[in-house]
């Protein structure tokens, strides 16, 4: 989960000119990305190869 002050800091990051949906766009990319880092740390990870398995349906 994406606390406050990440959401805060990630805003005064972004250019002052944006849309309503880039900028929810970017907060769900940072929480995507802050969930996958939490995933790792916690063993929540394929091995490579398992991992190729379940990607190939969607990479042929």
């Amino acid at each position: 989960m994406i606390t406050k002050t990440q959401l805060i800091n990630t805003l005064d990051k972004l250019p002052e000119n944006l849309s309503v949906d880039e900028v929810i766009d970017h907060i769900i990319l940072i929480e995507k990305v802050q969930k996958g880092l939490s995933d790792s740390e916690d063993g929540k990870i394929y091995p490579k190869e398992e991992a190729r398995q379940k990607l190939n349906k969607w990479l042929k």
